[in-house]
Protein backbone atom coordinates (compact mmCIF):
# COMPACT_ATOMS: atom_id res chain seq x y z
CA UNK A 1 0.00 0.00 0.00
CA UNK A 2 1.17 3.47 -0.66
CA UNK A 3 1.85 5.61 1.69
CA UNK A 4 0.53 9.30 1.22
CA UNK A 5 2.07 12.77 2.97
CA UNK A 6 0.19 15.60 3.72
CA UNK A 7 1.28 18.83 4.40
CA UNK A 8 -0.35 21.05 5.93
CA UNK A 9 1.13 24.64 6.08
CA UNK A 10 0.98 28.35 6.07
CA UNK A 11 4.07 30.41 6.49
CA UNK A 12 5.23 29.88 9.56
CA UNK A 13 4.05 26.62 10.36
CA UNK A 14 3.66 23.13 9.46
CA UNK A 15 2.55 19.98 10.15
CA UNK A 16 3.00 16.95 7.97
CA UNK A 17 0.83 13.91 8.36
CA UNK A 18 0.89 10.08 6.85
CA UNK A 19 -1.58 7.87 5.66
CA UNK A 20 -0.72 4.54 5.31
CA UNK A 21 -4.18 3.35 3.35
CA UNK A 22 -7.94 3.48 3.29
CA UNK A 23 -9.43 2.98 6.54
CA UNK A 24 -6.28 3.90 8.19
CA UNK A 25 -6.59 7.45 9.46
CA UNK A 26 -4.00 10.05 9.66
CA UNK A 27 -0.69 10.01 11.81
CA UNK A 28 1.35 13.08 12.54
CA UNK A 29 5.13 12.41 11.24
CA UNK A 30 6.54 15.98 12.24
CA UNK A 31 5.88 19.83 13.12
CA UNK A 32 7.47 22.58 11.99
CA UNK A 33 7.79 26.28 12.97
CA UNK A 34 9.61 29.16 11.01
CA UNK A 35 9.22 31.99 14.43
CA UNK A 36 10.80 34.90 11.67
CA UNK A 37 8.24 34.10 9.29
CA UNK A 38 5.84 35.31 12.42
CA UNK A 39 8.54 38.48 13.28
CA UNK A 40 7.27 42.24 12.50
CA UNK A 41 8.68 43.44 9.15
CA UNK A 42 11.04 46.09 11.12
CA UNK A 43 12.49 42.86 13.17
CA UNK A 44 13.76 41.29 9.82
CA UNK A 45 15.64 44.38 8.50
CA UNK A 46 18.36 46.71 9.81
CA UNK A 47 18.25 50.45 9.83
CA UNK A 48 21.32 50.33 7.96
CA UNK A 49 22.39 49.79 4.36
CA UNK A 50 25.06 47.49 3.66
CA UNK A 51 28.31 48.24 2.24
CA UNK A 52 29.76 46.19 -0.85
CA UNK A 53 33.09 45.61 -1.42
CA UNK A 54 34.42 44.77 -4.80
CA UNK A 55 33.32 46.85 -8.38
CA UNK A 56 31.83 49.63 -6.80
CA UNK A 57 28.31 48.52 -8.23
CA UNK A 58 26.23 48.38 -4.58
CA UNK A 59 24.59 45.83 -2.81
CA UNK A 60 21.64 43.89 -4.90
CA UNK A 61 18.08 44.90 -3.18
CA UNK A 62 16.33 41.84 -3.24
CA UNK A 63 12.80 41.98 -5.35
CA UNK A 64 11.08 40.39 -2.23
CA UNK A 65 9.50 41.96 1.27
CA UNK A 66 11.28 41.09 4.27
CA UNK A 67 8.31 38.53 5.42
CA UNK A 68 7.48 37.20 1.71
CA UNK A 69 11.93 36.36 2.06
CA UNK A 70 10.97 34.58 5.43
CA UNK A 71 8.06 32.98 4.19
CA UNK A 72 9.61 31.80 1.19
CA UNK A 73 12.89 30.18 3.21
CA UNK A 74 10.34 28.54 5.35
CA UNK A 75 8.90 26.92 2.08
CA UNK A 76 12.06 25.94 0.68
CA UNK A 77 13.07 23.93 3.95
CA UNK A 78 9.81 21.94 3.89
CA UNK A 79 10.05 21.38 0.25
CA UNK A 80 13.51 19.92 0.82
CA UNK A 81 12.33 17.80 3.53
CA UNK A 82 9.95 16.75 1.25
CA UNK A 83 12.01 15.65 -1.81
CA UNK A 84 14.12 13.52 1.28
CA UNK A 85 10.99 11.85 1.81
CA UNK A 86 10.80 10.95 -1.87
CA UNK A 87 14.27 9.92 -2.25
CA UNK A 88 14.26 7.51 1.00
CA UNK A 89 10.85 5.93 -0.73
CA UNK A 90 8.96 7.00 2.35
CA UNK A 91 5.82 8.36 0.60
CA UNK A 92 4.38 7.51 -2.89
CA UNK A 93 1.62 10.20 -3.23
CA UNK A 94 1.69 13.74 -1.43
CA UNK A 95 -1.22 16.04 -0.91
CA UNK A 96 -0.76 19.86 -0.47
CA UNK A 97 -2.46 22.19 1.83
CA UNK A 98 -1.50 25.63 2.03
CA UNK A 99 -3.12 29.16 1.38
CA UNK A 100 -3.13 30.50 -2.31
CA UNK A 101 0.14 32.68 -1.90
CA UNK A 102 2.28 30.00 0.29
CA UNK A 103 0.87 27.22 -1.93
CA UNK A 104 2.82 28.99 -4.81
CA UNK A 105 6.40 29.34 -2.90
CA UNK A 106 6.04 25.49 -2.56
CA UNK A 107 4.65 24.57 -6.28
CA UNK A 108 7.89 26.91 -7.16
CA UNK A 109 10.50 25.00 -5.04
CA UNK A 110 9.39 20.96 -5.50
CA UNK A 111 11.28 19.55 -7.93
CA UNK A 112 10.03 17.76 -10.54
CA UNK A 113 9.62 14.53 -9.19
CA UNK A 114 8.52 15.35 -6.01
CA UNK A 115 5.68 17.65 -7.81
CA UNK A 116 4.70 14.34 -9.64
CA UNK A 117 3.65 12.89 -6.17
CA UNK A 118 1.29 15.71 -5.68
CA UNK A 119 -2.36 14.42 -6.34
CA UNK A 120 -4.25 17.11 -4.67
CA UNK A 121 -3.42 20.42 -3.66
CA UNK A 122 -6.54 22.31 -1.02
CA UNK A 123 -5.48 26.64 -1.16
CA UNK A 124 -6.82 26.93 2.58
CA UNK A 125 -5.48 27.23 5.72
CA UNK A 126 -5.92 24.04 7.68
CA UNK A 127 -3.05 24.36 10.17
CA UNK A 128 -5.59 25.40 13.44
CA UNK A 129 -7.53 22.96 12.46
CA UNK A 130 -8.72 19.98 15.02
CA UNK A 131 -7.43 16.34 13.63
CA UNK A 132 -10.96 15.46 13.31
CA UNK A 133 -11.66 18.54 11.28
CA UNK A 134 -8.92 17.81 9.09
CA UNK A 135 -9.95 14.60 8.00
CA UNK A 136 -13.41 16.18 6.88
CA UNK A 137 -11.29 18.43 4.89
CA UNK A 138 -9.30 16.17 3.51
CA UNK A 139 -12.58 13.52 2.38
CA UNK A 140 -12.72 14.64 -1.10
CA UNK A 141 -8.86 13.73 -1.69
CA UNK A 142 -8.62 10.71 0.52
CA UNK A 143 -9.73 7.84 2.03
CA UNK A 144 -9.40 7.93 5.53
Amino acid sequence: MTTTWILVSNASTAKLWANHGPKKGIALLKEFEHPDSRRKTSELVSDRAGMASGNGHGVRQSHLLPKEHAALQFAQSLTRHLQQGRTHNEMGRLILVAPPAFMGMLNQNLDNATAQLVTDRLEKDYTKSSDADLCDHLSSCIYL
